[in-house]
């Protein structure tokens, strides 16, 4: 698998360039668009949230505290939303190219990746320059991002597999995902500290996998300290049994989707 994709890096890459360019072909504004997308929802969140969790988010006195929460939830969040968003329409959208070209099928999640990667590296950026701006740099604790980040990618590949699949044999399983991932959204403490929920609720919500690495991420970029590691354990098990479940189910059916589309 990875000397296929290896093999066709060049298709690979001019796939991510040429989709990049065409999302804002004439457009006035262009790329600005991948900023000011989240940048809308993080105001609307500050403006009529910021008031009341400013004090519920214990330890915190930077007047920036909650929209650096905000930044921390919803530009990690869109990332893992545009990689399953995107991996459960791949093999739909581009089911001409399939049907006429000859390449290695796994390049489309690759593309996938690759081009929500380019995004997040744009609007991520400009959150780290808003950070040493504003004097909240968390220091050395930034490079927990990495690690937090590679298993948040590595579960939202192996999800997207797995929907992007069972999405052409199943149209229903998209529309149902769709609306999943706006409930999910809620069920994760992006907007609101995990801390002001009753206990009964946070029990409940502990099973989400997204809480313990959105939770790093707050842990990092609000608090300026390592994340608990032994949290993320479960999300990581379940991010390699999603991509392992997500390849076995390609590999067995890859076959198959050309002849469904």
């Amino acid at each position: 698998m990875i000397r296929s994709i290896w093999s066709y890096r060049g298709f690979i890459s001019g796939s991510v360039k040429r989709e990049f360019q065409s999302r804002y072909r004439n457009s006035l504004l262009g790329a600005a668009w991948t900023v000011l997308n989240p940048l809308a929802m993080i105001v609307v969140y500050t403006v009529i949230f910021s008031q009341v969790m400013q004090a519920k988010l214990p330890g915190v006195s930077n007047g920036f505290a909650y929209s650096i929460y905000l930044c921390a939830g919803v530009l990690t969040w869109g990332l893992f939303a545009e990689i399953t968003g995107r991996a459960q329409n791949v093999f739909i959208e581009h089911a001409n190219l399939i049907k006429k070209i000859s390449f290695p099928r796994i390049c489309l999640p690759v593309i996938v990746v690759l081009n929500a990667g380019v995004n997040f590296a744009i609007i991520f950026s400009l959150f780290i320059g808003f950070l040493i701006l504003s004097g909240s740099f968390p220091g050395m604790t930034i490079i927990a991002v990495l690690p937090v980040l590679l298993i948040q990618v590595a579960f939202a590949v192996g999800l997207g597999m797995i929907v992007g699949v069972l999405n052409v044999f199943f149209r229903d399983v998209g529309q149902f995902f769709v609306v999943l991932l706006q409930f999910w959204f809620w069920f994760t403490p992006i907007v609101y500290p995990l801390a002001i929920l009753p206990e009964w609720a946070q029990h409940y919500i502990s099973f989400n996998p997204m809480v313990p690495l959105i939770v790093a991420y707050q842990d990092v970029l609000v608090h300026a300290k390592w994340p608990q590691w032994s949290s993320l354990m479960t999300p990581l098990l379940v991010s390699v049994a999603l991509c392992a479940i997500g390849m076995r189910l390609f590999r067995k059916r890859v076959g198959e989707i050309v002849d469904e589309l």
